[in-house]
């Protein structure tokens, strides 16, 4: 038997401590009532969507889905998220970038945290070679650690620097 998806009702104080959370990043979190549609989902309901500077979720988005949203926005350069609307674009190496990051982030969440997310992921079908998001973060997953450090989204010990992507390519490039 699979474990509900956490949402923003399965928190203590769950919109206010979302909210904070991506306020750290400069994105706000709206959230929609009930019977009408997530701007900016680009899978549609329950799932989060972005529209700018904005999140969109409702009561039920799952939290993964919120992470995962809210790191493209911060893994995005500039540009793109000053025009982000619905579809978040990127390639290959930022999406393992956002996959690592929305981990990293689960842990700054009471009633989450990186296990309860890792089984969520599993569970709504994100895949990866080592056939677990678990097995991909702990053994397979170098090249998202590099990507955020080369863009200064974690620290020399791959803890979050609560900062969002400023350059289109590391400096080191």
């Amino acid at each position: 038997m699979t474990q509900a998806a956490s949402t923003l009702d399965t928190l203590p104080r769950g919109t206010d401590l979302i909210a904070a959370l991506l306020g750290r990043f400069g994105l706000e979190l709206a959230c929609v009532d009930d019977g009408n549609p997530i701007p900016g989902s680009y899978w549609g309901d329950p799932e989060a969507g972005l529209v700018g500077d904005r999140l969109y979720a409702k009561r039920e988005t799952p939290l993964h889905s919120i992470l995962h949203e809210a790191c493209h926005w911060i893994c995005m350069d500039p540009i793109r998220r000053e025009r982000v609307h619905t579809d978040v674009g990127g390639d290959d190496a930022e999406e393992n970038a956002v996959c690592y990051l929305q981990v990293l982030l689960a842990d700054a969440i009471p009633g989450l945290g990186r296990e309860r997310l890792f089984a969520e992921m599993d569970a709504w079908g994100y895949s990866f070679r080592l056939g677990s998001t678990k097995g991909w973060f702990e053994q397979d997953a170098e090249d998202a650690r590099l990507w955020l450090s080369g863009h200064g989204l974690i620290d020399p010990l791959g803890r979050p620097t609560w900062r969002v992507r400023q350059s289109p390519r590391p400096p080191y490039t």
